[in-house]
């Protein structure tokens, strides 16, 4: 019964590190105002998404997630809700959206705007990486 109790254990363990260190990878398509989200190289969604509109671009390039805020206010934009958000570059980031009929669209100031739920998910995502999620942003 021990030897049981041990062997359980161990694999909660062994699972609870996998998930910790899962292989997250973002990859934005502004052309077609989609993202798409791997897990350990398995595609495991695919959203629509609003990135900068004209006159505010959102940058190109690869990235890791520099830091995470759950609840987040633009100082820059009036306190704008930025909820779930992975920041990446300076102030960008990818954050939940309250103007989801807009996703599909370039519409923000530069961020990476989601449907509320998808950046709750992404969030979760980033946050058990361990700081493995590396983000592409391409035209």
């Amino acid at each position: 019964m021990r030897t049981r109790l041990v062997i359980a254990s161990l694999l909660a363990v062994l699972v609870s590190a996998t998930a910790a260190s899962a292989d997250v990878r973002v990859h934005i398509d502004k052309s077609s105002q989609t993202m798409s989200v791997y897990v350990n190289g398995q595609l495991h969604d695919r959203w629509p998404v609003s990135t900068g509109k004209r006159g505010y671009g959102t940058p190109s390039g690869t990235y890791r997630a520099q830091r995470l805020a759950k609840r987040h206010y633009s100082s820059k934009y009036n306190g704008a809700p930025m909820h779930n958000a992975v920041f990446f570059r300076g102030g960008y980031a990818i954050h939940g959206t309250s103007e989801v009929g807009r996703l599909g669209s370039p519409a923000s100031h530069g961020c990476v705007r989601l449907h509320p739920s998808h950046a709750a998910e992404l969030y979760s995502l980033v946050q058990s990486s361990g700081g493995r999620t590396r983000i592409t942003i391409s035209q």
